[in-house]
């Protein structure tokens, strides 16, 4: 079995801290959590995180308020649980796009086209822009995304390696990280504003971000 990066550990002790209390492992308990958790989107789709209720969710899931704490202690646990999925997803198209890249053309163009879709992401869901503005107040919340950063940014330090011919990736991971990091930032300023002025804030990012990685330490 292979051993552990130090990147997937402190994603897996964030994620130990926003899944749900309680672990489904029969097929009805994990229906009903896939129902809390749809009704859970629609609601904030609809009204934002802010106006989450517990009864309400429990109410439009069919299942008691009791039933529900048994997932969740409060709405909180419910957004951090969407934050762990959304990131999943996001990891999954991270790594789909990266792990073929193995010259610098492929580099720049797989991560040209990532930004972009990264930024459709956003801006077609609107229940994930809800649930990573809070990232400044929820402490767990800010502790998965960095977590999620540093997953993603570590498989963007092994593509620039690949890309760069070198043997170890261990020096582009700090500017990988940093990279991805502020990504998550330039996105949420970026959806916060007019769609045509937010695609000028990706692109400027893109074009700013795409020189260190494609020619890294130099000025």
């Amino acid at each position: 079995m292979a051993a552990k990066t130090s990147t997937t550990m402190p994603l897996e002790k964030a994620r130990a801290e926003v899944l749900p209390r309680r672990a489904p492992v029969q097929q009805r308990s994990r229906e009903r959590l896939d129902r809390i958790l749809a009704v859970a989107t629609e609601l904030i789709g609809a009204r934002g995180s802010d106006q989450l209720k517990m009864g309400e969710v429990a109410e439009q899931a069919g299942i008691s308020i009791g039933s529900l704490y048994q997932y969740f202690p409060d709405k909180s646990a419910i957004i951090r649980s969407l934050a762990e999925r959304y990131g999943a997803e996001c990891r999954n198209c991270v790594e789909a796009a990266l792990t073929p890249v193995s010259s610098v053309a492929a580099l720049e163009a797989a991560y040209g086209l990532l930004i972009d879709d990264y930024y459709q992401l956003y801006r077609a869901e609107p229940v994930m822009r809800d649930v990573w503005s809070g990232t400044q107040a929820d402490k767990q919340l800010a502790a998965l995304e960095l977590a999620e950063s540093r997953i993603c940014g570590g498989m963007l330090a092994d593509a620039m390696a690949r890309a760069h011919g070198a043997a170890d990736a261990s020096a582009y991971a700090a500017t990988a990280f940093t990279i991805w990091q502020l990504g998550e930032a330039t996105m949420r300023l970026a959806v916060s504003v007019d769609e045509k002025e937010g695609a000028a804030i990706v692109a400027a990012f893109r074009r700013m971000t795409l020189r260190e990685i494609l020619t890294p330490g130099q000025v």
